[in-house]
C-alpha cells in the first residue's frame, strides 16, 4: 500500500538560539517604533518648538535618511569589523541619540540627534537579519525570520499608538527617553549572549560604490516622502531628488557590474533565480504593506473623524493578524518551503484588501477589525518565507551583504508605496469631494478607489513569487 511521505519536522529551536533571538530582537523593536513614534507628536513639537511644518518635518525625514544611507555600508562593515562589534556600535549610537533628542532644546537640535540616531539604527536591523541567519541553520531559518520579522511588521501599528499614549499621559521627550533603558538592556546582554564571530576579512571598502549607492538610495526616499507631502510626482524639488537619486543608482550599477574588487552591494545575487524573486516579493509587498499602514489611519480619521490616537488602537487587529501570520509562516516555512505559503499569504492579503475596496463612511468598525486580522495574517505569511529564502545555498561569508541588498529593497518598496498611494488618495479625494466640503460619503468613496491600487501591487507580487523555491531549504 503506498504511503505518503511527509516531510520531516523542523528541528527545535536551542536555548542559546532563542536568547539571542531576544537579544536582536530588542534593538530592532526600539528602532521600528521610533520611526513611527515621533509622528503623533508632530503638532506637539510645532508648539513647542515655535517652528513651521516645513522644519519639524524633518525630525522624521532626517531620521530615515540617515538609516537608509547606512543600510549599504551594514554588509561591508560586518565583514570588516565583525557583527558583535558592529552591533554593539550601533545600539550605543542609537542609545546616544535617543538621550541627546529627549534632551532637544530646539528643532534644529532635535534634527540633528535624529540623524544620529539613525546612523545607529539603520544598521541594527539588517545586523539583526545577518547574526540570526548565521546562527540559525537552513532548518530553523523560517521560524529564526519571523522573529526578526515582528519589529517590522509590528514596529508601524504599534509606534503611532505608544506614541500617542505617551505624549498624550507624560511628555513628547519620553518618546525618546523609553528607548534608553531598551538600548541599555541590550548592550548588557550582547557581550553575553552574541556570538563573538571573527571579522570574515572584508575586501577594500568599495570608496565609488560608497559615493554612489547610499546618497542615491536616500535621494531617492526624500524624493518619494516630499512627493507623498506635495501629493504630486511633477513638482520641481520631487523631480530633482528623483533624477538625482535614479542618476546614482545607474551609475552605481554600471559600477557594481564593471568592478574587479568586490562592490559595496554584489549585483550578481541578483542573478540567482530565488533571490531575485524575493527582492521583487519583498518590494513589492513592501508596497501594500506600508501603503496600507498609511491609508487606514486616514480613512479613519477624515472618515470616521478618529483622533490620531484613536485610528492607531483601530489597527491593533492588524498587528495581532500579523503576529499569527509571522509565526505561522515561520514554522511551516522550516518545514514545506517557501513558495505555497508566499502564495498563501498574498491570496489571504488580497481578500483583506479587496474588502477595502468596498468601504464606506458607515462601514461596521467589527467588520473592520475583522478583515484587518485577515490581511495582517497575509502579509505577515508573506514576508517570512522572503526574508528566510534569500539565504538558501549562500555562503556564511556572503550573507552580510545579501542582507543589505534585500534591506534596500524593503526600505525602496516602503517609500515608494507610501508615496505612490498619498498622491492617488489625494487626487481621488479632489475628484469625488467638492472644493470647500466635508463630504464622508466622498472621502470613503476616495479611499476606497485608493486601495485597488493596493490590490493591484498585491497581486502583481504574485509573479515573481512563483518563481520562490518549493522545497526546504535542507532538500536543495
Amino acid at each position: 500500500m503506498d504511503q505518503t511521505v511527509q516531510p520531516p519536522a523542523p528541528a527545535g529551536i536551542p536555548r542559546d538560539l532563542l536568547r539571542l533571538v531576544g537579544v536582536v530582537m530588542l534593538g530592532a523593536f526600539a528602532v521600528q517604533l521610533d520611526a513611527t513614534m515621533t509622528n503623533v507628536a508632530v503638532n506637539t513639537l510645532l508648539r513647542e518648538f515655535d517652528t513651521g511644518l516645513s522644519t519639524i518635518q524633518w525630525v522624521g525625514t532626517g531620521y530615515l535618511l540617515a538609516m537608509t544611507t547606512m543600510i549599504p555600508l551594514t554588509g561591508w562593515a560586518a565583514d570588516r569589523y565583525g557583527t558583535r562589534a558592529l552591533w554593539t556600535f550601533s545600539l550605543a549610537g542609537f542609545l546616544l541619540g535617543s538621550l541627546l533628542s529627549g534632551f532637544a532644546w530646539s528643532a534644529g537640535s532635535l534634527i540633528a540627534f535624529r540623524v544620529v540616531q539613525g546612523v545607529g539604527g539603520g544598521m541594527l536591523v539588517p545586523l539583526a537579519q545577518t547574526i540570526l541567519a548565521q546562527a540559525a541553520g537552513p532548518d530553523r531559518l523560517g521560524r529564526v525570520m519571523a522573529a526578526i520579522g515582528i519589529p517590522a511588521m509590528l514596529g508601524p501599528v504599534l509606534g503611532p499608538v505608544l506614541g500617542g499614549l505617551i505624549v498624550t499621559d507624560l511628555n513628547w521627550r519620553w518618546i525618546f527617553f523609553v528607548n534608553v533603558p531598551v538600548c541599555l538592556a541590550g548592550l548588557l546582554l550582547a557581550r553575553r549572549v552574541l556570538p563573538d564571530a571573527r571579522p570574515a576579512g572584508a575586501a577594500p571598502l568599495d570608496l565609488l560604490g560608497l559615493a554612489l549607492l547610499p546618497p542615491g538610495c536616500a535621494a531617492v526616499v526624500y524624493g518619494l516622502a516630499e512627493a507623498g507631502r506635495y501629493g504630486r510626482f511633477d513638482d520641481p524639488a520631487v523631480l530633482a531628488a528623483l533624477g538625482l537619486g535614479l542618476a546614482l543608482l545607474v551609475g552605481f550599477i554600471l559600477h557594481a557590474l564593471r568592478a574587479r574588487r568586490e562592490p559595496l552591494i554584489d549585483l550578481r545575487l541578483l542573478a540567482d533565480r530565488a533571490f531575485a524573486a524575493c527582492a521583487a516579493v519583498v518590494f513589492l509587498s513592501g508596497i501594500a504593506l506600508f501603503g496600507a499602514i498609511i491609508l487606514l489611519p486616514l480613512y479613519q480619521q477624515q472618515v470616521r473623524g478618529a483622533s490620531a490616537l484613536h485610528a492607531g488602537l483601530l489597527l491593533a487587529p492588524q498587528g495581532v493578524g500579523m503576529a499569527v501570520g509571522l509565526i505561522t509562516a515561520g514554522r511551516l516555512t522550516d518545514r514545506i518551503g517557501p513558495r505555497p505559503i508566499v502564495l498563501a499569504g498574498l491570496a489571504v492579503a488580497a481578500v483583506g484588501t479587496l474588502t477595502y475596496t468596498r468601504v464606506t463612511a458607515d462601514t461596521s468598525q467589527l467588520l473592520l477589525a475583522g478583515v484587518l486580522v485577515v490581511s495582517g495574517v497575509g502579509m505577515g505569511a508573506t514576508i517570512v518565507p522572503v526574508l528566510a529564502s534569500p539565504y538558501r545555498g549562500l555562503a556564511p561569508s556572503a550573507i552580510a551583504r545579501a542582507t543589505s541588498a534585500i534591506r534596500i529593497f524593503q526600505q525602496l518598496g516602503g517609500a515608494f508605496g507610501g508615496a505612490v498611494l498619498a498622491v492617488v488618495v489625494q487626487r481621488q479625494l479632489a475628484t469625488h469631494v467638492p472644493p470647500g466640503q466635508l463630504d464622508p460619503v466622498g472621502r470613503a468613496a476616495a479611499f476606497g478607489a485608493t486601495f485597488w491600487w493596493v490590490l493591484g501591487f498585491t497581486l502583481v507580487a504574485v509573479l515573481p513569487a512563483l518563481m520562490l523555491p518549493v522545497t526546504r531549504p535542507t532538500d536543495a
